[in-house]
This record gives C-alpha cells, sequence and structure tokens, in this order.
C-alpha cells in the first residue's frame, strides 16, 4: 500500500494488465470512462520518452450517483483514478486509489459509507490480481 492507494506488481506485459484490471474492475461494477496515455502525451507534447504508463478513470455509476446527490462538487475527485506502468524488470504495476483518502477531505459522514463500499471493491480488485 502507498499514502494514496494500493499497488500490485503483476507477472504480465503491461497490454496484459491493463485488460486484466480493466476486467476485474467490471466485475466490481466499475467501468472505465478514460484511458489517459501517459507516455504518448509526455512525447508529443514535450518530447520526453517515458516509460508505458496509463491512467484509467473507473467509475461505479451507482456509486458515484449517490455520491453526486449528496454532495455534487464530489465531481472534482471523480473518477477513481487506477495507474498501470511497466518496470525496469519487466513486471507492470497496478496502482488503485484507495476513495477513503480521496473522500478524507470532504467532511460528510453520508460519504464515508460510499467510500468504504468504494474501497472494498477495489480491495478485491487488488486481491484478484495478486499473483498474476
Amino acid at each position: 500500500m502507498n499514502a494514496l492507494g494500493f499497488d500490485v506488481y503483476v507477472n504480465c506485459s503491461y497490454d496484459e494488465a491493463i485488460t486484466a484490471v480493466t476486467d476485474e474492475l467490471k466485475k466490481e461494477g466499475f467501468g472505465v470512462l478514460t484511458e489517459i496515455d501517459v507516455k504518448a502525451t509526455l512525447k508529443k507534447k514535450i518530447d520526453v520518452d517515458f516509460r508505458p504508463y496509463i491512467i484509467l478513470g473507473a467509475c461505479n455509476p451507482h456509486l458515484a450517483h449517490k455520491a453526486l446527490s449528496l454532495v455534487p462538487q464530489i465531481g472534482l475527485m471523480l473518477p477513481c483514478n487506477v495507474t498501470v506502468s511497466q518496470e525496469a524488470d519487466g513486471r507492470s504495476l497496478i496502482s488503485i486509489i484507495n476513495p477513503q483518502q480521496m473522500m478524507g477531505m470532504v467532511d460528510h459522514p453520508e460519504l464515508e459509507a460510499i467510500a468504504c463500499d468504494a474501497e472494498e471493491r477495489l480491495r478485491r480488485v487488488a486481491s484478484a490480481l495478486e499473483g498474476r
């Protein structure tokens, strides 16, 4: 676990890791709304070479609706980001945001239950990826 979320190293290619995490997210009710190819963006914008790295914007519509209904400004903290990067040793690193960390900045008791639900789901994603 890192300060912002949870990390999982997988012994598969970068592309296989993206597919695996996307599949596991679906099982927990999350869809990927956005994909930001950091490597391509840095090359295009500032001509810098960077390792393969993608930011996936994952959203569970039911949880998002509940949170947005309580605090419309919570949209500033959505979706839940998941990153996949290729490491120098050939493994892929998957990092998943901890919703409790994000929601901890907002003082609203009812959001805590939603963040807890999201965290449990995302931890199951991380657990399912371990050992791959």
